[in-house]
């Protein structure tokens, strides 16, 4: 009689991990916890960028001439709108050669603001600004992006255009209107954003302000547009309609020790980072209702005619919790996103850890992309790469039959990386849904030791995927693999029901998976998916 895993394995398997979170891999000895992250733990100093493949300015702090004007000076009513005031104030300050404007403590209402050059915005310990819900409050339309496509729309509750060493700092609270107002009740477009906005339309006829019967796109809440050297420090933002911190088009970005509690709020997204260049982001804690640390570079056609990447992005010591991914790529992609490097960071009740997204109409792409010194606690998921969407979104291009013809629209995920991490609970380790004309490829994930349920839901149309040197535990015993081409799971030690592995292999492309421990090799055909009896289940002694 086979004794079941419940009663036997599973005591073994919490015991297991806990010895091993301190002694297996080589370098998880160090990887951060929940205290060593996020805006808590936040120092004064910005540390030096270090370790990067890629080329990087040791980012700084913008610095501010010694003017500074608090907005009760000039007249500001916490019983009145502070807009005009505020505005005015920065204005002047701008004028002046720049400086800092103080929102005091206090219950503050304003309209939209707009950032100046050598400004510094500082909500002081008590400052709580609420923006509107009315669409009225947003005008006139700006020059913005919506979802990778340029428009001119509401844009932000902050916002700024073309302006350099700009900055919103403090301890102070950012409010979205109240959860009942107009404007949450608006669609967020009929459709997709592609269908919605005329692709061929000069950008200033692209009005989406919600005035005389034309669409809306609800406000995010910091967005500079074509901004350089960059501060978004210390602040909270609670209560958004979309998404958060949204630089578009900026160069020299610093995001650090901010605070965003979005949850419950449709696309309220933490950080997105689009089209950007040089970009810092460091002891930010998120909550969020979608995606939480985003990286993203355009969409479809719109993206490919702006032609900009988000590139040289550094994200370190960074909490996400709820949200539906840790850190996401995508999944506007079109004008490509690379050399990306995110170390020490806890994702801890996250849906998904590390993210991959996009679609057959997004074009451009994700490469060269380095994680280490990652820990995830209660996830759904530690890995997942959603290349195709659904029917909802993109119709037809949803179905991964039959292969469409590559075009420059089709978009290419690759050199991915991620290594030295603990994934301490997970419903499933991974899954990836590719685009069989553009597999993904040459991802390596290796040096972790994971606790999950379930094992790998699926590997489908990749081209080199290699998993390496990792302790596995996990409820659940089956592998599957459909068109997944040069696979191998190499050094990767499995505790599973049984002590076998159930692979089930389909798909006429599918070739060469090989499960390789030390001296044992066995590859998995696709003629006759075969039952590996007893892979590995002891630890060898190197890993004790």
């Amino acid at each position: 009689m086979r004794i079941s895993y419940k009663s036997y394995l599973l005591p073994t398997l919490i015991f297991s991990f806990i010895s091993l979170s301190c002694k297996s891999n080589a370098g998880l000895e160090d990887i951060v916890t929940v205290k060593q992250v996020g805006a808590a733990a936040t120092p004064d100093k910005i540390a030096p960028i270090e370790r990067v493949s890629f080329d990087i300015p040791q980012l700084k702090r913008p610095t501010f001439p010694d003017l500074t004007i608090n907005i009760e000076d000039r007249g500001a009513k916490v019983d009145s709108p502070i807009t005009s005031i505020v505005n005015q104030t920065i204005e002047e300050v701008s004028q002046k050669g720049g400086g800092t404007v103080i929102i005091p403590k206090g219950k503050w209402r304003s309209g939209r603001i707009v950032l100046k050059s050598n400004i510094n915005l500082h909500l002081a310990e008590g400052a709580e600004v609420e923006f509107p819900g009315n669409a009225e409050g947003y005008l006139p339309a700006v020059f913005t992006r919506h979802e990778g496509v340029e428009i001119m729309g509401p844009g932000s509750f902050i916002y700024a255009n073309g302006e350099n060493n700009i900055a919103v700092t403090g301890k102070g609270t950012i409010y979205g209107p109240p959860l009942d107002v107009e404007i949450r009740q608006r669609p967020n477009g009929n459709t997709v954003v592609e269908n919605d906005i005329p692709v061929d339309a000069p950008v200033e006829k692209k009005i989406f302000d919600g005035m005389e019967g034309r669409g809306f796109y609800k406000p995010k809440t910091i967005s500079p547009i074509n901004c350089t050297n960059v501060l978004i420090e210390g602040i909270t933002m609670e209560r958004s309609t979309f998404w958060n911190v949204c630089p578009i088009y900026c160069e020299n970005v610093i995001i650090r020790g901010i605070t965003v509690n979005s949850v419950g709020i449709p696309s309220g997204d933490g950080i997105d980072i689009e089209s950007c260049k040089n970009v810092l982001i460091e002891y930010c804690t998120l909550n969020c209702g979608d995606d939480c640390f985003t990286l993203k570079a355009g969409r479809g056609e719109d993206g490919l005619r702006v032609g900009k990447p988000t590139e040289n992005v550094v994200i370190r010591y960074s909490l996400a919790q709820k949200g539906h991914g840790g850190i996401t790529c995508g999944s506007e992609t079109a004008g490509g996103v690379k050399n990306v490097y995110v170390h020490d960071c806890v994702f801890d009740g996250t849906q998904i850890g590390i993210r991959f997204k996009t679609r057959r109409n997004r074009a451009g792409g994700v490469n060269d992309a380095l994680y280490e010194k990652i820990r995830m606690t209660n996830v759904g998921e530690a890995f997942k790469w959603d290349l195709l969407g659904s029917k909802r979104y993109v119709g037809e291009l949803a179905e991964r039959y039959p292969p469409r013809a590559i075009n420059k629209l089709t978009p290419t995920i690759k050199d991915i990386h991620i290594k030295n991490f603990i994934v301490e609970s997970a419903e499933k380790i991974l899954s990836v849904n590719g685009i069989p004309e553009i597999p993904c490829s040459n991802v390596l994930i290796e040096n972790g030791t994971i606790n999950s349920k379930k094992l790998i839901g699926a590997l489908n149309d990749v081209d080199g995927f290699t998993l390496r040197n990792l302790d596995i535990y996990a409820e659940d015993n089956k592998i599957n693999i459909l068109d997944g081409r040069n696979i191998l799971f190499d050094d990767v030690n499995f505790a599973v029901p049984h002590g076998e592995i159930l692979t089930n292999i389909k798909g006429d492309k599918s070739h060469n998976i090989i499960l390789q421990n030390g001296k044992t090799r066995t590859e998995c055909s696709l003629e006759k998916p075969i039952k590996v009896e007893k892979l590995s289940q002891a630890l060898p002694k190197s890993r004790k």
